[in-house]
């Protein structure tokens, strides 16, 4: 409902002699108050818009990621010790392809608390086959493979928030 229509709305209830309006839906809660004093027919109009308030974990997480990020960001003084292990890790890896976020959103790796995960380390998944779910405003997104394959490697914690394009999971196409 856009403002003009809001204010035509609080004009018509205002008119009807209604005392008291209240409007709730998913988004926002709406309450709309009418008074009268006296003879003269004096109305008193107060109208209430709240918003539905974002879960304080998730806004928690959501402020704190910038901060976090920056203090992340800063250099990183190492050693300069030669080590042939990342090199190792890094070639094996390379034979892998990556499932990616498509979008920005909270990762769950089951599509509910009592259910069993999608998929697991070992699992052998085909290009349909629904990998995880990305939550983004309200709605679940269901997110496929993409890649025939074994899941080698999951990437994301459970119920954690992911950016879009980040990697959740390696696959194995061989």
């Amino acid at each position: 409902m856009d403002y003009k229509e809001l204010k035509e709305f609080i004009k018509s209830v205002a008119k009807s002699g209604v005392s008291e309006v209240d409007i709730k839906t998913d988004e926002m809660k709406l309450t709309i108050k009418v008074s009268s004093r006296g003879d003269n027919a004096v109305t008193h109009t107060e109208t209430v818009i709240q918003q539905i308030p974002y879960p304080a974990t998730m806004a928690s997480q959501q402020m704190m990621q910038p901060l976090f990020q920056q203090q992340t960001s800063q250099p990183n003084f190492q050693n300069n010790v030669t080590s042939e292990q990342p090199k190792k890790e890094a070639d094996e890896s390379s034979k892998y392809v990556t499932i990616k976020a498509p979008m920005v959103g909270t990762f769950y790796r089951k599509p509910g608390p009592d259910k069993d995960n999608y998929v697991n380390v070992g699992d052998v998944v085909k290009t349909d086959t629904v990998v995880c779910i990305i939550e983004a405003m309200k709605l679940f997104n269901e997110i496929e493979a993409e890649q025939s394959g074994k899941i080698v490697k999951i990437l994301v914690e459970d119920a954690s928030p992911v950016e879009f394009d980040q990697p959740l999971y390696l696959v194995d196409p061989s």
